[in-house]
């Protein structure tokens, strides 16, 4: 941020400027996490698999045999039972999921979004578990010749790596 003080007609006025340092790649990443975050707090993000699987369950809503459904794909019923089955154990394809889905007249929808919360709570979880190592080794070394800090200092401590690491991450940050 930087701070200018303009002088009009012997007045004095006291102007913040913002100047905006993030650079191209910054730029990106965040217009990335916005839309994983938008994702996640979406409906979209928070749905449960139904119990018998996603095929399954549209295409028994919509009052189509599988052997309807094969026919559709130019594939047996017996076929369409074992990709039904193949979802369940996480072994179907993307690609088979996409075709039956457009054989009922739906689409696919696919997203990783963040288990809790946004993505920017994962990357502060990487951040805390990685500031309270280094402050961990510190302290270690510091108890060793008599200088250890507090507990509230550790702690001040741990925050500002935290921020630290956020604001510009090693190249090792989810090393580990």
């Amino acid at each position: 941020m930087k701070y200018v003080y303009i002088y009009i007609n012997k007045h004095e006025y006291f102007v913040i400027i913002y100047v905006n340092t993030m650079s191209v790649r910054d730029i990106a990443k965040r217009q990335m996490i916005n839309r994983v975050n938008e994702t996640a707090e979406n409906p979209v993000g928070r749905l449960m698999v139904p119990r018998g699987g996603w095929i399954a369950f549209v295409r028994k809503a919509l009052g189509m045999s599988g052997a309807q459904l094969g026919r559709r794909l130019s594939l047996s019923r017996s076929r369409i039972s074992q990709a039904e089955k193949a979802e369940l154990t996480g072994r179907v394809t993307l690609r088979a999921m996409e075709d039956m889905a457009e054989a009922m007249g739906c689409k696919l929808v696919y997203a990783i979004v963040p288990a809790t919360g946004i993505l920017e709570d994962v990357i502060e979880a990487q951040a805390r578990k990685k500031a309270s190592q280094i402050v961990k080794r510190a302290s270690t070394h510091m108890a060793l010749e008599k200088q250890a800090l507090t507990n509230e200092k550790t702690s001040a401590e741990v925050d500002r790596l935290v921020n630290e690491l956020m604001r510009a991450p090693p190249s090792n940050f989810w090393d580990n």
